[in-house]
């Protein structure tokens, strides 16, 4: 048979591989600066979040290098097989709005949930994480500091005390440990300490409701912080 399955392919997955196409043509050698996102954007008639997501998966695959205040720079020739890894990191994993759209739909009711029903032994194993949040942010480790953060919200979704929210939202939070969702949070979301510290007073904002027993409030902090991050995605 001489056909091949059709299937949809996301935006960002082409625009990775026109970006890879380009840097292997020679037309951006290694040391160059790419085009801005704005720019590539244009260029390609997408969204500036789909070259976002594109870009994450080239910083994950260490093709290119994102300097703050900068932009992006080449950081070595890609292989062959380099575009086709990069549209397959793109499209194995969830995108990075449809994460954001469902934690910002199911992380605020289950803090607030926790906030009305709490124990001492949770609000210790929340704070723990907050304190390991803050201490690997200050020592700017982003990979300690993203561990300390899946944790806090893990032991949320466990501490309301029902499998089934649980097991619901165990994988939804394990795309935390995806490559290009872990590259777009730390270049775009955390990109310096001051946006780093902040997240994490969110969570201690978050926290704070619980111990009060605060539900509205554990509610409209969790809604900040996803309303926050899909703003920067959206810029």
């Amino acid at each position: 048979m001489s056909f091949k399955k059709v299937r949809p392919r996301k935006v960002s997955a082409i625009a990775a591989e026109q970006i890879v196409d380009a840097i292997q043509r020679g037309d951006y050698p290694v040391s160059s600066k790419l085009p801005s996102e704005f720019e590539l954007a244009e260029l390609m008639g997408v969204s500036r979040p789909s070259i976002r997501e594109a870009l994450s998966a080239l910083q994950a695959m260490s093709i290119i290098e994102s300097r703050p205040g900068s932009g992006n720079y080449v950081m070595r020739k890609p292989s062959s097989s380099d575009e086709t890894a990069a549209v397959h990191l793109i499209e194995s994993e969830m995108g990075c709005l449809e994460v954001m759209e469902a934690r910002g739909v199911l992380e605020p009711p289950i803090a607030a949930l926790v906030a009305s029903k709490a124990s001492g032994a949770v609000v210790a194993r929340l704070r723990k994480s907050i304190e390991d949040m803050r201490e690997n942010a200050a020592k700017d480790d982003f990979d300690a500091y993203f561990d300390a953060d899946k944790r806090f919200h893990t032991e949320l979704a466990d501490a309301v005390g029902n499998a089934l929210i649980t097991a619901a939202l165990t994988p939804l939070l394990d795309t935390m440990d995806q490559l290009v969702y872990r590259e777009f949070t730390r270049h775009y979301y955390l990109k310096n300490v001051d946006d780093i510290q902040h997240v994490v007073d969110l969570h201690q904002e978050i926290l704070g409701a619980i111990v009060v027993r605060d539900a509205d409030t554990a509610f409209a902090k969790t809604v900040e912080h996803w309303d926050r991050m899909r703003e920067i995605w959206e810029a």
